[in-house]
């Protein structure tokens, strides 16, 4: 076999592999839905009751929140932290900022 169709093999065993594991991975979250049911794995947050600051950034204007002391922010950056710092929901994108306990969210454009 020559080295072009060694890596067009490696590519297609890894392709396989990695649809596997995503399979594997939406079944797990599905029973893991049945169980605990999505009350629990959604967190509850009302951005309503977060303080937020306007902000301007290098694109363009934002909401920028530390209110570090409101049990809804609390919740909000415990739900970030299990999306890997970003989300959207209800119409907004949000986002952790490097240092942890700033929040930022800025409205989706319509589509």
């Amino acid at each position: 076999m020559s080295h072009d169709e060694d890596m067009v093999l490696l590519a297609e065993e890894l392709y396989e592999y990695m649809r596997r594991v995503n399979e594997a991975s939406a079944h797990m979250l599905e029973q893991m839905g049945k169980i605990f049911g999505p009350e629990s794995v959604e967190s509850k947050w009302d951005p309503a009751k977060i303080m937020w600051v306007r902000a301007e950034g290098s694109k363009g204007p934002y909401d920028r929140s530390e209110d570090v002391d409101s049990v809804d922010f609390k919740a909000m950056v415990k739900d970030l932290a299990g999306h890997s710092g970003r989300l959207r929901r209800e119409g907004y994108f949000y986002w952790t900022f490097k240092n942890g306990f700033a929040v930022g969210r800025k409205k989706l454009a319509k589509t």
